[in-house]
């Protein structure tokens, strides 16, 4: 490997990156090429899950588990369709590294977002997330339902975060000739305002909390990927800061209600 090639496979330092033998799958070529059109593609069904996502009507937490299964399956289909037997290499075995970097990141991800949501808050004003409103009386399997539906959805959000994540890197370190480091930031952070902006509904369109609010977030948990290469670490980070935060709600409703 030459000198540049070295420069441009380069590493952050170890509070951002760990120092093994794990990388970025595909945005080098390994362990397979991926064309650019497949990568647009790809992108185009994380889009057409969102829609169909939010498209089908549900009424309650039961009715919602079609579409929070079909959120992650569409996306997951398409990405399998176009690389084949190495769709795989989105996933790691996890280590007790990767579990301890999943409760880490989880935790850190709730302490960031409430202190920039406080700010936010005081400046702009905030509009609630109302995902587990009347979770509390709706009994065991109502919750049940809920837990099965809100982590199949994380997973989802995830797949819909990093897919276009490994796009854009490869888009730019391939085709736009950026070193690893530059096209890895870029894609971040296009990601989290992303990510953020179809927040946008369910936030009542309120553009600072959901760009700022959710893009915050949403970097914290990438980063839980770009440090272990491994989906499913950002997956269960995810998964520990919204259960966290709609458990907070549940109990106190549940206390409210006697």
């Amino acid at each position: 490997m030459s000198v540049v090639d070295k420069r441009d496979r380069a590493r952050f330092g170890t509070l951002l990156e760990r120092r093994d033998d794990r990388d970025f799958p595909f945005y080098d070529g390994q362990p397979v090429e991926v064309a650019a059109w497949k990568w647009i593609v790809i992108i185009l069904g994380c889009f057409a899950a969102f829609a169909v996502f939010v498209s089908i009507p549900a009424d309650n937490n039961v009715s919602s588990l079609l579409p929070r299964a079909l959120f992650p399956a569409i996306m997951l289909a398409v990405f399998v369709l176009l690389t084949g037997r190495h769709w795989s290499a989105i996933f790691k075995k996890l280590t007790g590294s990767d579990w301890l970097n999943m409760v880490v990141f989880g935790l850190l991800t709730i302490v960031i977002s409430f202190v920039v949501g406080a700010i936010l808050r005081a400046i702009f004003g905030a509009s609630a997330n109302t995902a587990a409103d009347g979770l509390a009386a709706g009994g065991p399997v109502e919750i049940g339902a809920f837990l099965v539906g809100t982590a199949m959805q994380l997973f989802g959000e995830e797949l819909f975060t990093i897919l276009p994540f490994l796009a854009i890197m490869y888009l730019l370190h391939a085709h736009a000739g950026l070193g690893r480091k530059s096209a890895m930031v870029i894609a971040w952070l296009i990601t989290a305002l992303y990510f953020g902006a179809a927040h946008l509904p369910t936030y009542d369109w309120n553009v600072a909390q959901a760009l700022i609010g959710i893009g915050v977030a949403r970097l914290v948990l990438t980063l839980a990927y770009m440090r272990t290469k491994n989906i499913a670490v950002s997956t269960g980070a995810h998964i520990i800061n919204d259960w966290i935060g709609f458990g907070v709600v549940v109990a106190t409703s549940t206390a409210l209600i006697r």
